[in-house]
């Protein structure tokens, strides 16, 4: 007896969009099949979905739960995100475990765990954190955690702001660390900014009287993301089999560094977000405009059309994330010059349904495409590729059901994740009728089903070809 059955006419597969049902047993798809291959008495349940569109539930790769404020408050943690990611579509999240000294990266990845094991609504990983000065017993550690499916590691070019003190590496130890991961199957995740120039223009700034966050993309600037991506990317191209995986990437300039090393066959990804896509930095200057911040900072409407010509057509944007940290809107304000302002965002719950909406009905995007860019890249990039990302047999049962009859202007009071959001009043073509965890129904029109310990702790292995040659 199968668990569940999903039929709709519009399903996303890797082998194209089809007329297809969705045979479900013990958390895994173990049919993929032509309608009316199945009866209904056959399952437990069936879910007839035709006239929306069946997709792997989405993979969000970059997240901040439970994460520090420069008003010295924490965001929201896993058991807010993961349940707005949940009403989103969104069914698999990557947070970061960060090493502080002291700590060896497995007591660090086990700290982090805490704070999901039986708090977290949907499956989760991590990214291993490293900043500062790195010892090299710790970077000896890195063979460990990659072969105990954590082969993932996130390094910082920059302390971002003046008080975030011991954050940035040394490119000596940034070194150190590719070839590590070249050796053992890893990736390095990369905030990558110049750090003298940013605190170049903090000081400046200052000195000048224009420390107001209106100013941010000044200080994180276009440059500063050219010259940081071109450095570390080079870096990076002399260490055999080292790969890449640019953060938040928010500049066409960003972007065409990115193209040219991957024109050259080398294993870079990047990432943007979609703020970076859809805000510049004249939003600032609206009302409270701290709303729209995340770092480095968002730029310009010309920035915005090579991100979503990166995103659509040539793939030197491999995924479009969060950057999520998730606070309240009196935290998010409470901060207004340069150096203080809360950054982050509230989106992982609108995600998927934005990105439908400006990928396939503005820009005419396949269904294929957008799939690739909200779960199927992150999951081949990040390891979780063939068990997440995808629609077909051996997966996990993670799926989540686009209704288009749902479309809706966004409104905070219909969120689940804050009291604000950046998007209000945004009218998206789409929204999650249902997303299923692992064979469970976990949202059914807008009623959540799920379990603060139905979240799996999810291992990774990034496949071989990934770290050669890239997507």
């Amino acid at each position: 007896m199968l668990d569940l059955i999903v039929r709709s006419d519009t399903v996303v597969t890797p082998r194209g969009v089809g007329d297809y049902e969705i045979a479900i047993q013990h958390e895994k798809i173990v049919a993929v099949a032509s309608r009316g291959t199945f009866r209904n008495d056959q399952a437990y349940s069936v879910v007839d979905a035709t006239g929306k569109i069946v997709i792997p539930g989405g993979i969000d790769p970059h997240i901040h739960c439970k994460w520090g404020t420069p008003v010295g408050t924490v965001s929201a943690g896993a058991d807010v995100v993961s349940r707005a990611a949940l009403y989103g579509g969104t069914t698999t999240i990557v947070d970061f475990a960060v090493w502080d000294d002291g700590l060896t990266l497995q007591e660090a990845i086990e700290r982090r765990d805490a704070d999901f094991r039986g708090r977290c609504f949907c499956d989760y990983a991590f990214h291993v954190t490293l900043h500062g000065d790195v010892p090299e017993k710790i970077i000896a550690q890195i063979p460990e955690i990659v072969g105990a499916g954590y082969p993932t590691i996130k390094m910082y070019t920059t302390d971002v702001r003046p008080a975030r003190k011991n954050w940035k590496m040394h490119f000596g130890d940034i070194w150190e660390v590719l070839q590590q991961l070249a050796k053992h199957g890893g990736l390095a995740c990369i905030h990558s900014e110049d750090d003298d120039l940013v605190m170049h223009m903090y000081e400046k700034l200052f000195a000048q009287g224009r420390a107001h966050f209106s100013n941010m993309a000044e200080v994180h600037s276009t440059l500063s993301e050219d010259l940081s991506f071109r450095r570390v990317i080079r870096l990076a191209e002399n260490v055999e089999g080292a790969a890449l995986y640019l953060m938040h990437v928010s500049a066409a300039a960003g972007v065409s560094a990115i193209a040219e090393s991957r024109a050259k066959g080398f294993p870079i990804y990047g990432e943007t977000l979609h703020q970076f896509a859809l805000f510049t930095s004249e939003d600032y200057k609206r009302p409270n405009g701290q709303v729209f911040h995340t770092y480095p900072s968002l730029k310009t409407a010309a920035d915005h059309v090579a991100l979503w010509e990166a995103v659509t057509k040539t793939g030197a944007i491999s995924t479009m994330s969060t950057d999520g940290v998730c606070t309240p809107y009196s935290v998010k304000i409470a901060r207004d010059q340069i150096d203080d302002t809360t950054g982050g965002n509230v989106g992982v719950e609108p995600r998927v349904s934005i990105v439908y909406t400006e990928m396939v009905t503005k820009r005419g995007c396949s269904l294929e495409r957008f799939v690739d860019v909200i779960a199927t890249n992150a999951a081949h990039i990040m390891g979780l590729y063939p068990r997440k990302g995808v629609i077909m047999v051996g997966s996990d049962a993670d799926l989540a059901i686009l209704d288009p009859q749902a479309s809706r202007k966004i409104a905070k009071e219909n969120l689940h994740e804050s009291d604000y959001t950046p998007w209000e009043g945004y009218e998206t073509a789409v929204w999650p009728s249902m997303t299923i965890l692992r064979g469970k129904k976990v949202v059914e029109n807008a009623t959540f089903l799920g379990s603060a310990d139905g979240g799996q702790s999810i291992a990774r292995k990034i496949a071989p070809e990934f770290l050669a040659k890239g997507l």
